[in-house]
């Protein structure tokens, strides 16, 4: 990401490793903070409050410490009408929004996207876990690109309510999105772990951006953020640090461009 240039996309989609607890490889990194990105919750700046997070990050090796970082880079990176979204589920969205209010200030907060589906183990000893959240950023309140009019639309719960015309037509998403995950043998199913379904982000692709906009995503996994801005008339830019991601990335993207970065197993894949 530090290779890239300022302010070169339009939509910066991260789906990072969700702090679930189980064993990753150790992370050190150092966070330095510029520019604009320096306070924002209630004046409380940056530094302060990755500190009081630290605090609760007992499964992860600093998870905040890891994520931050790539934020204030995400945030470089996206464009004056650009927009950001952080996917995360219900262990971190919490903390996360407090740390991006303080990294670009809560004036920048547009949306908390619910993305509800129910699918897999449901226990019996409390309401079963059946959502992730997506917090939305924009760099400039009011200037950001948001299409309305691209955005696909959705069956109404009650038709009967609303006139045949508006039937038809379907209606245009809440912030709570109903959304299978990928079937197990679904037609984009690529067998990696953590894969979304394209549905998701063809949403935010088609909100957030303009055909030939660029997009970015730097946790990208099996790549379904360039597979669905190429199928709609954008371009991508994907990283991942797995060898099988970058596999995976490039059967799914056949025509994409790989560059292995020379000091370890990260590539960016150009779609």
């Amino acid at each position: 990401m530090a290779d890239l240039p300022d302010g070169a996309f339009t939509l910066v989609y991260l789906d990072p490793p969700f702090n679930t607890g189980r064993t990753r490889e150790r992370v050190s990194t150092t966070t330095t903070v510029a520019g604009d990105v320096q306070s924002g919750f209630r004046g409380r700046g940056y530094e302060r409050v990755r500190t009081l997070l630290k605090i609760y990050d007992d499964t992860f090796d600093d998870y905040w410490g890891y994520l931050a970082p790539r934020l204030v880079e995400a945030w470089r990176l996206l464009a004056d009408d650009g927009t950001l979204y952080l996917h995360l589920d219900y262990r971190e969205a919490h903390y996360a929004k407090v740390m991006l209010d303080a990294l670009v200030g809560r004036d920048r907060f547009l949306n908390e996207i619910i993305w509800a589906y129910d699918y897999g183990a449901k226990p019996r000893s409390r309401w079963p876990s059946k959502h992730d959240t997506i917090l939305v950023y924009v760099k400039n309140p009011g200037a950001h690109v948001f299409d309305v009019d691209a955005i696909e639309r959705e069956p109404y719960m009650a038709p009967g309510l609303v006139t045949p015309e508006k039937a038809a037509r379907g209606k245009l998403p809440t912030d709570v999105w109903w959304h299978t995950i990928v079937p197990t043998g679904g037609r984009e199913r690529t067998g990696y772990p953590t894969q979304k379904p394209e549905g998701i982000l063809r949403r935010m692709i088609q909100a957030s951006t303009r055909p030939g906009d660029v997009v970015l995503d730097p946790f990208a996994g099996s790549g379904t953020t360039g597979a669905v801005a190429s199928a709609l008339g954008r371009r991508g830019v994907l990283i991942d640090a797995h060898p099988h991601a970058i596999d995976v990335m490039a059967r799914r993207m056949p025509g994409a461009a790989v560059r292995r970065i020379a000091d370890g197993d990260d590539a960016a894949v150009t779609a």
